[in-house]
């Protein structure tokens, strides 16, 4: 009974008196390799929307994508198949967007009127603009695919293809076409990514308060399992029907703001019969696993996506059994994300409307994929050509994608998603070689049919999801701060780039290649003078990729006031002649660098060969060594009065050539006598029985009746200090196997070099503390580390992880720890420049903090600015130097980029 539904399903649009063709030749082929294949359930990864490897789409060629039928996995064809596979099938995926045509009944003033420039600011609405499923039709074809290796060249080429369509899926074999039915019916990787950050931003659906005490209504209703016999019963439409819960009506859904969706059939029956039937379900969203199910409460008080746990029931009183259905439409949700990521929200001002747009290599922008610019702005800046030995690494060559020799993509279909290298070196080729780049727009403001052609669009959702899916903020949809995503990536790279064996290698392939962060790591020393004996106490501190910097607003300047504005970021609003310009003060970069490499004063220095008495000291910071590259970030936000991140009204004036000699260290100077070398024995007697974890702390826990090896374990998860963090830790890793167990000398080290961090500025610590008053040192430790020092950041990161703070804590600890573990190699010395840099490179942000707004990159190419805006791309005439939140440099002292990458 069950493989007649599924055959009635599968073959519904084809006409039932189609005779089965005999098997060809090409048809043996495919009966041969049909047991392979499986049926995608909507829990499934299916890729049906991009090559794994590029960013081929459907859209892109007249020849698509290949789908495999049994693993999922989308590709173009000449990597479809690992190096191990034998032929295999495949269903090929080809869509076109067309111009829609003119009706012939619409009359010279209609089209008049579609043609005119929109006067209102809204879409799908009279006098606003026209969306894109208005203006074009999608036409898709589909074909059955054999791909195997030829025997003399060993590559993958296409043995046997058969077109796939409602007269000729009748001629395949019922698994083949229903595997392929289900794979062009999936939402897809990309639509499940996007659902995915989309769900962990949102609230979980409620149960409906209407569900087990639905009326039901026993008029003898029973649904059909042929989707062919389903429509509205108000409109007669065929697409988005919801089943009526009660009375068995099935109605269109709602139409959604930009025109598009149903017919609103549902909704108007559910107040045609008094409000009394709420509930409803989509058709088509149904299967097995009943949590797929779109479910819906039109009630006043719930008027939202629902969870009706006695769906099974209702449904099999209109005679639906649920065994054995698969789902053959989008959920809600789904459609959301997608209308969401196709509207063009910058078509409605005309901010940039004077730029000039370009495009070619180097030149293509990026998809906003939901609040991804702070992603897109940071990798325009690496690997858009920006850093030619990134480029060199990941990117083209030229004008091609190096399918065949790029050893980074060598890796198997099935596992090039989740893969950091493919990933990257597949977003890296597509920016640099252009080939999916569009014509020229005719504006770098409006979109136009080229702008919003999606075979020319270039949306990173694979490298997002492989970068941030194992963070607890770059996972989700919201905006992030693009600062710390910089620094998030780069570790990221270099795990990935440490384990990539014979993957990456050096030029000669006599080892292992540098890490991304060598070009942009730099190191300081501290110089520091004790003020009892004057002896002097020089250290260098790990490396680090990223100088921060705080704006000393003492040091600012107040502008003529009748200077020419300098603010044209924005564009001018009518009226702005009549207004009295805005005076902001400006901030040298000098200044900053001074302020960072100034004298301070430390009051309770700690001295070894004082006995370990406590003495006043004054430190100073120089740099070590000066990189190929140094990415600058400028704390433009401080605490405001109600302790949250506000942004500082301050333009920092920075040349685009800056030379920091001055600021390299001088080491030991003649006359000055150095603080005698700690001995293993003075470090022993610093070290404490438990190390990094406080005693009070571990005696209160074990006034509770917990075992020591225990409450360490808990301490040292959420700090070292933190009981009533700890004793939630206990109450969750009790039952643990190793909890009672003792910890490792290694661990506990571990947990007193994380506490005693020497990077760390502990007046910084200490002030966050007293001002914030409800963090402890341990945890604003953590997030002033996680953070490079920015204190405003920090209280940021602080206050969007209180839900979990210690967690978020311990989590931070283990990155650190396995980046530490995987880091165990030979010290390679880094680049040293004479401190002149160029200007190449800034991110902007507009907003009142960085986690909200909007962020721009500008970068010099060639000698002249271009603007990324997402997807905009034009020449810049007038870079926002003045207000950019990170500045990238580059050393002048390197005449050829890096020979090792």
């Amino acid at each position: 009974y069950l493989l007649k539904i599924n055959q009635q399903l599968s073959s519904s649009s084809a006409p039932s008196s189609a005779a089965t063709p005999p098997p060809t030749p090409t048809m043996d082929e495919i009966t041969k390799l049909a047991a392979k294949c499986r049926i995608a359930t909507p829990h499934d990864v299916v890729t049906n929307s991009e090559c794994v490897y590029t960013f081929h789409s459907p859209y892109t060629t007249d020849k698509g994508i290949v789908v495999n039928l049994t693993t999922f996995v989308g590709t173009v064809d000449e990597m479809a198949l690992a190096a191990e596979d034998g032929p295999a099938l495949f269903v090929r995926i080809c869509k076109e967007r067309v111009p829609k045509e003119d009706s012939n009944d619409e009359d010279g003033a209609d089209k008049e009127k579609k043609a005119v420039t929109a006067v209102k600011l809204g879409v799908g609405v009279e006098g606003g603009f026209q969306p894109d499923h208005e203006k074009y039709d999608t036409v898709s074809t589909y074909s059955i695919v054999v791909i195997g290796r030829d025997t003399d060249d060993g590559n993958a080429h296409v043995l046997a293809e058969i077109p796939y369509n409602d007269e000729s899926k009748q001629s395949f074999p019922m698994v083949v076409s229903q595997s392929a039915d289900a794979i062009i019916c999936h939402a897809g990787l990309a639509v499940k990514q996007d659902l995915t950050a989309w769900e962990l931003d949102d609230e979980p659906k409620p149960v409906s308060a209407y569900a087990m005490s639905l009326p039901f209504v026993d008029n003898g209703v029973k649904i059909s399992p042929n989707p062919s016999d389903w429509m509205c019963e108000q409109s007669g439409d065929k697409e988005n029907l919801w089943l009526n819960l009660s009375d068995g009506f099935i109605g269109g859904g709602r139409k959604n703001w930009d025109g598009s969706g149903g017919s609103n059939g549902a909704l108007t029956h559910f107040m045609e019969t008094g409000e009394r039937y709420p509930l409803v379900v989509k058709l088509g969203t149904i299967t097995e696993d009943l949590s797929t199910a779109d479910c819906y409460s039109y009630a006043k008080d719930e008027d939202g996506p629902v969870q009706i746990p006695n769906l099974k029931d209702l449904l099999e009183k209109r005679g639906i059994m649920v065994t054995g259905m698969r789902k053959t439409v989008k959920s809600t949700a789904e459609l959301e994300v997608e209308l969401n990521a196709t509207y063009a929200f910058d078509a409605i001002t005309e901010k940039g409307a004077h730029l000039v747009p370009v495009t070619g290599p180097g030149l293509h922008g990026l998809s906003n994929l939901g609040n991804s610019c702070y992603m897109n702005s940071v990798v325009q800046l690496l690997f858009g050509g920006t850093v030619p030995e990134l480029s060199s690494r990941y990117g083209s060559s030229g004008a091609n994608l190096d399918l065949k020799t790029n050893s980074l993509i060598k890796i198997a279909p099935t596992k090039a998603a989740d893969d950091l290298l493919c990933q990257t070196s597949k977003l890296s080729s597509a920016l640099t070689s252009g080939i999916f780049c569009g014509p020229v727009p005719k504006s770098a403001q409006v979109s136009d049919a080229s702008t919003s052609d999606p075979k020319y669009r270039l949306a990173p959702r694979m490298f997002k999801h492989v970068v941030g899916h194992d963070h607890v903020d770059f996972r989700t949809g919201q905006q992030q701060d693009a600062a710390q995503y910089f620094l998030h990536l780069l570790e990221k790279l270099d795990r990935a780039e440490l384990g990539a064996g014979d993957r990456l290698k050096n030029k000669d392939m006599s080892g292992p290649a540098l890490v991304s962060s060598h070009l942009f790591s730099y190191k300081t020393e501290s110089r520091s003078v004790c003020e009892a004996d004057k002896l002097v106490k020089y250290k260098e501190s790990s490396p680090e990729t990223m100088l921060s910097l705080r704006i000393p607003m003492s040091k600012s300047i107040l502008p003529d006031p009748n200077m020419p504005d300098l603010k044209r970021q924005k564009s001018k609003e009518p009226g702005d002649d009549d207004k009295d310009k805005k005076v902001v003060p400006v901030v040298t970069f000098e200044a900053c660098l001074d302020d960072w490499s100034a004298v301070t004063t430390i009051d309770d220095y700690r001295w070894p060969h004082l006995q370990h008495s406590i003495s006043p000291s004054t430190s100073q910071t120089r740099f070590v060594n000066f990189p190929r590259y140094i990415m600058v970030h400028m704390q433009r936000y401080e605490l405001g009065d109600d302790w949250q991140p506000r942004k500082v009204e301050v333009e920092i004036d920075v040349p685009e050539h800056v030379n920091l000699l001055k600021y390299r260290r001088l080491g030991p100077q003649i006359g000055e006598v150095l603080v005698p070398e700690e001995t293993n024995e003075s470090l022993e007697s610093l070290t404490p029985s438990t190390p990094g974890i406080d005693e009070g702390a571990l005696g209160q826990l074990m006034d509770m009746g917990f075992n020591m090896n225990g409450c360490k374990r808990a301490l040292m998860a959420v700090g070292g200090s933190n009981v009533d963090a700890a004793m939630n830790w206990v109450f969750e890793h009790n039952d643990d196997p190793d909890f009672n167990d003792p910890l490792p000398e290694d661990s506990v080290a571990a947990s007193t070099a994380a506490s005693c961090d020497s990077n760390v500025d502990e007046a910084v610590v200490m002030s966050l503390v007293d001002n914030l008053g409800c963090f402890t040192p341990d945890q604003v430790r953590a997030a002033v580390k996680h953070c490079s020092g920015a204190a405003d950041r920090a209280a940021d990161w602080l206050f969007s992880h209180m839900d979990d703070l210690d967690g978020a804590i311990a989590n931070l600890h283990k990155s650190r720890v396995a980046f530490s573990e995987s880091s165990c190699r030979p010290t390679v010395p880094l680049d040293d420049g004479d401190g002149k840099y160029e200007l190449v490179g800034l991110i902007s942000h507009i907003g009142k903090n960085t986690a909200s707004g909007h962020y721009v990159a500008h970068v010099k190419k060639n000698g002249r600015w271009i603007i990324f805006n997402d997807e905009k791309v034009a020449f810049s005439e007038n870079p926002p130097i003045r207000h950019a939140y990170m500045y990238l440099f580059r050393s002048e002292s390197f005449d050829a980029k890096h020979p090792e990458y």
